[in-house]
């Protein structure tokens, strides 16, 4: 058979997307995390109810080559963040296919949603289905944060976009109290940062900026203005920590002082849909700065990810996906983005896609870590793989410059 270039990627994306896909459906759409060890009762039991060892107990977990969950009885779960990024990537292949099952797992997905919101909080907001101890406190599993209700309030929107459901939009609206009634909202000169969950104070970039994203596109389009001037104050506040090379920090303070691949994304282009969302056109050289520092600093001469700026290893699935998903909201402004999303998403079904269909954790300087997690490699790969099949295929240029 005679193809195109980008016919070829096409099918090898859509190839991709059904092992993915088939193996998802095999497992229910269940499976662990990286940071899930307190879901063993076992290491509950071990952390003696000190924060600090729960640390230690999550990164063995975390880093270790061999899973295990197993071992400890950390029992498979729906976790809510991966649930939502289902919900959207299924919006979008519905949007091309119109295929009747996936418009069954987009109501699928959209019920458990709405069934599995946070108990004993009035607007929608969701956490995750395990505790996770950090630097600055303990968060018990359900604990809803930022990032977890924004992107499942955006699935929403893309289903009330989909179908008109008026429900869809209340949501996204409640989800838009729960940032303004129930996080902290610090302050300054410069603007306002919302704390990552109800329980702490911490400033953290890429967590603030997905609150503007969805309070400008829900003010768009209900026409409230307060909710527009709330998000700009947003946005304010972390572009006026922008660093003279165009980064961001993770967050403020010494302890978030690193910036990685996939945050510095998640701030990009929350920015961008702020921009198209609001038609506030002042941040868009600190857009632009941005995203030429985060291209030119993050990838090898090749095209992989770099984890950090400095660092090629850990390869990180979800630095991949989301790479692919940052390239593909700039295609429309920068020529080559749509290449280089076809490029990495291709090159992870190469080096990253196991037999079995699911994809691995990450590729070490020494050794892989071959586990499947369900949020953070597949969900995402889901979404990322999903959206790539959207794209034009027959006009592209996809001949990798990635090598195995």
């Amino acid at each position: 058979m005679n193809s195109k270039p980008g016919e070829r990627a096409s099918v090898d994306l859509q190839v991709s997307l059904a092992r993915l896909e088939e193996w998802l459906v095999r497992c229910a759409y269940k499976g662990n995390d990286p940071f899930d060890a307190m879901r063993s009762p076992l290491i509950r039991l071990l952390t003696f109810k000190s924060r600090l060892l729960g640390i230690v107990w999550v990164q063995i977990f975390r880093r270790s080559p061999i899973n295990l969950r197993g071992l400890f009885r950390v029992a498979p779960g729906h976790n809510p963040k991966g649930m939502g990024l289902f919900l959207a990537s299924y919006i979008r292949r519905y949007r091309t296919t119109g295929a009747p099952v996936d418009r069954e797992r987009i109501d699928y997905f959209a019920d458990w949603l709405r069934q599995n919101r946070c108990e004993g909080i009035e607007e929608a907001c969701w956490g995750y289905n395990f505790a996770w101890p950090n630097r600055s406190f303990f968060a018990p599993a359900g604990t809803p944060t930022i990032v977890n209700t924004v992107f499942n309030a955006q699935a929403f929107l893309d289903r009330y976009e989909l179908l008109g459901e008026a429900a869809d939009l209340t949501i996204a609206r409640s989800a838009c109290d729960f940032i303004l009634k129930r996080l902290a909202i610090i302050e300054d000169e410069t603007g306002v940062c919302f704390s990552y969950t109800p329980l702490d104070r911490r400033l953290i970039h890429n967590a603030n900026m997905l609150g503007a994203s969805l309070l400008a596109r829900v003010g768009a389009i209900t026409g409230e203005a307060h909710l527009l001037e709330r998000a700009r104050k947003s946005i304010q506040f972390t572009m006026a920590r922008q660093n003279a090379d165009g980064s961001w920090p993770y967050g403020v303070g010494a302890k978030e002082s690193w910036i990685d691949n996939f945050h510095t994304g998640f701030v990009l282009v929350s920015l961008l849909e702020y921009i198209r969302a609001s038609g506030d056109r002042e941040f868009e050289a600190r857009l632009e700065r941005g995203y030429r520092y985060w291209k030119e600093t993050f990838f090898t001469p090749e095209g992989l990810t770099k984890y950090y700026s400095g660092s090629l290893y850990p390869i990180d699935i979800h630095a991949v996906a989301q790479a692919v998903l940052t390239f593909r909201a700039f295609a429309e402004r920068d020529a080559e983005a749509g290449d280089h999303a076809l490029e990495l998403a291709l090159w992870a079904g190469s080096n990253m896609q196991d037999s079995k269909g699911f994809f691995h954790y990450q590729i070490g300087r020494f050794m892989p870590i071959r586990i499947s997690y369900i949020r953070w490699a597949q969900a995402w790969m889901f979404r990322a793989l999903s959206e790539c099949c959207l794209m034009t295929r027959g006009t592209r240029k996809t001949q990798t410059r990635l090598q195995k």
